[in-house]
């Protein structure tokens, strides 16, 4: 393949598609396949619709002039990313971790947002496709900086990420525990990891580094890095309000006391990343404030809504065992009357899922959180209360009409596959 060809053809082009159901006039299909479908059936269609060129790897689904055949069409897709991000003379910073990934991903856009011009991964598209597409959605002549997020379930696919974005500076917000059956073990996960900060160093870069945490500080003690955290030492420092819904937080050293919108103590560590990159990038603290202050969580993470008479917790897009962990206890701490989790099953820990399950519930009865839903077969091996223990949703939905106290604080959270969302809904209509 020539990729110095295929660039000329993409600059010619009006972006990148590969979803003929939301395709952009003019731009370059490429003809992916997945387990359940291949691409390159709808190379013509694409054309119709108003691609300019289509991509494909199958010989019969090309056509005179307007497709293009190559070898492997992902692998093209990844590296013509590569190839543009090489024309790119701008930072980009890539953001991974078990939890918290894309809302310091916004939180970091919306503070560096105030001064430069940013492109930032949209909504989810964190993997081997999506930072391509992220890449490739890059206009230079109006882009400052760009922020990669970096999602991975596999042994390796974060050093995959970092060849095709080459960051040069650098966010692992924590390493828990989440897709154990993907990486084998927790050694598998912190390796994976660790690969945003080797590439960072590599390319002599700056990471910025949560200076409460052991392992992060071990694991990026060779690499230019700006720390952020509670300690003393900490180049930005940051106190929490932990007993408030929303998280609020000081920076003594400025200081400064700010009240986001975010619920849940877990975000003070998001936010602080935000600050020390906004200081980095040479912001004024006025915009730091107002940027993080003014920013709205959405899609069903760390948001409050008000339903059904209930003060509902929706942390529902996504769950493993530390993110659970850390919803269940800021639940805990809150000052309120008749709360409740209503929580669904974690996917992808193998071995492990019995044993992660059990803590799960050990920590909801340690917490004194009377009102207990737990939905999925993977609560049926614990020692939950049988009658807690929802597998089917309609049953799930009845018992929470029937059971739920009026005005309870909910917190609704569980794995994708769960959907938990369902439950807003449920909440809605009540008995």
């Amino acid at each position: 393949m020539d990729i110095e060809k295929l660039y000329q053809t993409y600059l010619q082009c009006n972006g990148v598609s590969t979803d003929t159901r939301q395709l952009q006039q003019g731009s370059l299909f490429f003809c992916l396949k997945g387990d359940n479908f291949d691409g390159n059936k709808f190379a013509a269609q694409a054309i119709e619709k108003g691609a300019k060129y289509a991509v494909t790897d199958d010989k019969q689904f090309a056509a005179e002039g307007k497709t293009i055949l190559v070898d492997n069409t992902l692998e093209a897709l990844q590296q013509l990313a590569r190839y543009h991000r090489q024309q790119l003379n701008i930072p980009v910073l890539g953001i991974t971790g078990t939890n918290g990934k894309t809302t310091t991903k916004e939180l970091v856009n919306a503070v560096l947002s105030q001064k430069l011009r940013v492109v930032a991964t949209q909504g989810n598209l964190n993997n081997h496709i999506g930072v391509p597409l992220t890449l490739l959605s890059i206009n230079a002549k109006d882009t400052q900086l760009a922020i990669v997020e970096m999602g991975a379930n596999h042994r390796g696919e974060i050093a995959q990420l970092c060849e095709i974005s080459m960051p040069n500076y650098g966010i692992i917000t924590n390493i828990g525990k989440a897709h154990i059956e993907g990486f084998g073990s927790q050694e598998g996960i912190i390796e994976t990891k660790k690969a945003l900060y080797d590439y960072v160093g590599k390319e002599q870069g700056t990471l910025f580094v949560n200076h409460d945490d052991a392992l992060l500080m071990d694991l990026s003690s060779a690499v230019t890095r700006l720390t952020y955290g509670t300690g003393q030492d900490a180049d930005v420092r940051g106190v929490c309000n932990a007993q408030k819904l929303y998280m609020t937080f000081k920076l003594p050293q400025f200081n400064r006391t700010i009240s986001t919108q975010l619920v849940g103590a877990y975000n003070f560590n998001n936010a602080m990343a935000a600050v020390a990159a906004g200081l980095h990038f040479g912001l004024d603290m006025e915009d730091i404030v107002y940027a993080l202050i003014s920013y709205k969580p959405a899609n069903n993470r760390s948001q409050i809504e008000y339903i059904g008479g209930h003060m509902v917790i929706m942390d529902a897009y996504n769950a493993n065992p530390s993110s659970m962990n850390v919803a269940i206890r800021n639940l805990a701490m809150l000052k309120a009357d008749n709360k409740a989790v209503i929580i669904g099953g974690m996917m992808e820990l193998g071995e492990d899922s019995e044993q992660e399950h059990e803590k799960i519930v050990q920590l909801v009865k340690d917490s004194h959180i009377e009102q207990c839903y737990f939905f999925g077969e993977t609560y049926l091996h614990t020692s939950a209360d049988k009658t807690n223990i929802y597998t089917d949703f309609e049953q799930l939905a009845q018992a929470i009409k029937d059971t739920l106290k009026p005005n309870s604080t909910v917190l609704l959270k569980g794995s994708r596959l769960m959907r938990m969302e369902r439950v807003v809904d449920v909440l809605k209509n009540g008995k």
